[in-house]
């Protein structure tokens, strides 16, 4: 079973995502949170798996909840909840520690597979809304020096994980495309991101992106 906690302001749309999640046997919503504060109580009283997380709150926001959520003894995986109008708050959670990122009318079954995704250990990687956050959020050209660095110490086998990951291939679909197995997959990601110095796959992620080494989508 896969524990989640919804957290938006917007007790419809809560609503909405318990009805949708709840529909499959292998989820269920153990709490709700109409802002950021109540997000951190109900995420450590609870411990879930999986947090949905809307940006855009009153009080405290998404950001400085998930910031909050990652300090604990057994962060959960929080996807990001939003929508084309991306701003530097979905970028900096990302940074903070969120897995990936949804838009608000993503379509159920979609949904459903986001979150057992990240559930499973992986990312949920939209390349072309991680395009749009790149193009608008640019690291300075220094950072990105010591960017192309960092990426150009990995070895060979590790870049093609890295490429794959950004990609928003899952472990099994790195597997497959490198013909080797799931648990060496997994050991070239844990290598990558102490290399990388990065918290989590999205964050390897945008740094492929912001060195080039995947091929922006449209």
């Amino acid at each position: 079973m896969i524990d989640v906690l919804l957290v938006d302001d917007e007790e419809l749309l809560r609503y909405g995502l318990k009805t949708i999640l709840e529909s499959d046997s292998r989820l269920r919503v153990v709490a709700e949170a109409k802002d950021g504060a109540q997000a951190v109580e109900l995420g450590r009283a609870h411990m879930p798996d999986v947090v949905l997380m809307d940006i855009r709150m009153p009080g405290m926001d998404g950001l400085s909840a998930t910031r909050s959520l990652m300090e604990g003894t057994r962060p959960p995986k929080v996807i990001v909840l939003t929508t084309f109008d991306l701003d530097q708050y979905v970028y900096d959670a990302l940074r903070a520690g969120a897995v990936g990122f949804l838009l608000k009318d993503t379509p159920p079954p979609e949904l459903i597979q986001a979150v057992r995704t990240v559930a499973d250990g992986n990312a949920i990687l939209s390349p072309a809304v991680t395009s749009r956050l790149i193009t608008r959020f640019a690291e300075p050209e220094r950072d990105l020096s010591r960017q192309r660095r960092l990426v150009e110490g990995l070895t060979g086998r590790e870049r093609d994980v890295l490429r794959l990951l950004a990609e928003g291939r899952s472990n099994a679909e790195i597997a497959a495309r490198l013909f080797m197995s799931e648990g060496t997959v997994k050991v070239h990601v844990s290598h990558l991101l102490a290399k990388l110095a990065v918290g989590n796959r999205v964050q390897a992620a945008i740094l492929a992106h912001q060195v080039g080494l995947v091929a922006d989508a449209s």
